[in-house]
């Protein structure tokens, strides 16, 4: 009798350590933290400002966090989705209000200011990964993106280990998620808050268009919304160029994009101060 007695308190004592335990696993899976090695100092000040947001059960509000100074701000209705009907009533961030705030926290400046594509393609860019790259280069406060070259439409801060911190979507709390690889992630970008190197310029107007090609025929890759700082690698004479009263051929190449503008729409002369020609084989 006292052995059957042991041998049931085995197995109730092995049954009671096999259903704790995936709950506990899944409750350490879902901790906001900074979740590898390797990043650098700003980077986890980052993570864990945004981490901070999380930890306040900190609502997602639909442009939420873009108000004069970075921090929650009362957000907005969406015209596209019922789920943001409370947001006017809600103090908290959408995703790149959270970015916005938690470089600015890391940072001690204001250097992520802007919707979702401005941030991905930052002058401030240390490093870029595509899709294709996976997880496998990415750390800690690099900051992912779903979406294409014309239309960047979410954006999260890595957290390590194959988890994020993001401000997901109305109807939400912020939270920390699994990295979604599939469907239209697009690639990452890890940043650099220190000075910024290379020749820097100030577009003008909105709605300019990038293209892959210095050609007005060529495929668009992004257009700025508004006037933008951007780094310029090189420039060269191309195809001619008449707009808004200005005409010119010199086109110039931004390296954070990977793409092509004519000089009209950068403020400056028409050929810029300072910048080397191209090389032959630049595409």
């Amino acid at each position: 009798m006292r052995r059957r007695s042991s041998l049931l308190a085995t197995v109730v004592g092995l049954l009671a350590f096999l259903l704790w335990a995936p709950a506990s696993s899944a409750a350490a899976d879902d901790t906001c933290s900074v979740r590898a090695p390797g990043a650098s100092a700003t980077a986890e000040r980052a993570v864990a400002a945004a981490c901070a947001q999380v930890a306040a059960d900190v609502w997602y509000t639909w442009g939420g966090g873009h108000g004069p100074r970075p921090g929650p701000t009362y957000g907005q209705v969406d015209p596209t989705d019922p789920a943001s009907e409370h947001d006017p009533e809600r103090l908290g961030f959408d995703c790149s209000g959270l970015v916005r705030y938690a470089y600015a926290e890391a940072a001690g400046a204001d250097i992520l200011d802007g919707v979702a594509s401005a941030q991905f393609y930052t002058h401030r860019a240390a490093g870029r990964f595509t899709a294709a790259q996976g997880l496998g280069p990415l750390l800690p406060g690099d900051l992912l993106v779903w979406g294409t070259s014309q239309h960047v439409h979410h954006i999260a801060i890595h957290l390590g280990a194959g988890k994020m911190a993001e401000a997901r979507q109305s109807g939400t709390k912020l939270m920390v998620s699994d990295v979604r690889l599939g469907g239209d992630y697009y690639g990452a970008v890890r940043i650099d808050p220190g000075p910024v190197t290379g020749h820097v310029f100030r577009t003008w107007g909105s709605g300019v268009w990038t293209k892959a090609q210095p050609s007005t025929k060529a495929a668009r890759v992004y257009a700025f919304p508004g006037p933008t700082t951007i780094r310029v690698e090189c420039q060269k004479h191309a195809e001619k160029v008449t707009s808004d009263g200005y005409t010119n051929d010199a086109w110039s190449y931004l390296p954070d994009y990977g793409a092509w503008v004519t000089n009209i729409y950068v403020q400056g002369p028409e050929w810029l101060d300072g910048v080397p020609t191209c090389s032959p084989d630049k595409p």
